[in-house]
């Protein structure tokens, strides 16, 4: 399995050992609806991102892990105060982030985590953040929408959801991999892309936004399961 790369590792290394406290660093902070974990997080992801494609000449991915999303903490939250679903059982995290939802099932007694996601920054975000957590996740980078379901015992996936595009291609991959056995939690803050009759509701929270260019405060996520 594909862990992260050398130079994204590094790079995101390097980022978070230097100096200074501006709107561009990353810092170590607990996050704020789930204060067990503590991820390395930018104070203003859209500035942190300019800054390093500015560094990198060079276009990067948007930085989604250096922000704690809603449906993220919303999952991470329900896996802590429900550790019996991820205890003892093969947890799959998809497109992760941050790690933060893999890395609270790793809290919870999981035998196994994996933490996937395409941007080989968020892969070495999750390998940093399990460290500082003291916890063990696998990192693993690639896309796995057009794959048959994974070999879990559960898959979770938070924020999702969050463009059209995208649930075309994630709903019918939760779909296989409830198919196949395994249970499936998704945590969405209501993005409109969601269809009714897809899936259902498991819980609901109100949970602190900290994702940019948000127009309220806190925002009501849902964590639903594949009917």
């Amino acid at each position: 399995m594909n862990g992260p790369s050398v130079a994204a590792l590094t790079a995101l290394e390097r980022e978070i050992d230097a100096p200074g406290d501006g709107l561009d660093r990353l810092r170590l902070v607990s996050t704020p609806f789930v204060p067990e974990v503590r991820l390395h997080l930018a104070e203003d992801a859209i500035v942190w991102w300019a800054r390093m494609e500015a560094a990198a000449g060079r276009t990067l991915p948007p930085p989604f892990w250096a922000s704690a999303w809603a449906g993220g903490q919303a999952l991470a939250r329900h896996l802590l105060d429900h550790p019996d679903l991820a205890a003892g059982r093969r947890v799959l995290d998809l497109a992760a982030g941050s790690g933060l939802v893999a890395i609270a099932a790793a809290l919870a007694g999981a035998a196994q985590v994996v933490a996937n996601d395409v941007d080989p920054y968020a892969v070495a975000a999750v390998t940093v953040n399990a460290r500082a957590n003291r916890v063990r996740v696998l990192a693993h980078q690639g896309d796995l929408l057009d794959e048959a379901g994974p070999q879990f015992d559960l898959l979770v996936a938070g924020d999702v959801l969050y463009d059209r595009k995208l649930a075309r291609r994630m709903l019918p991959y939760l779909r296989r991999a409830a198919e196949g056995g395994a249970q499936v939690l998704v945590g969405d803050p209501d993005r409109g892309h969601l269809p009714a009759e897809a899936l259902e509701l498991v819980a609901s929270y109100p949970v602190p936004t900290t994702e940019p260019s948000v127009d309220s405060a806190v925002r009501r996520v849902q964590v639903l399961r594949p009917c």
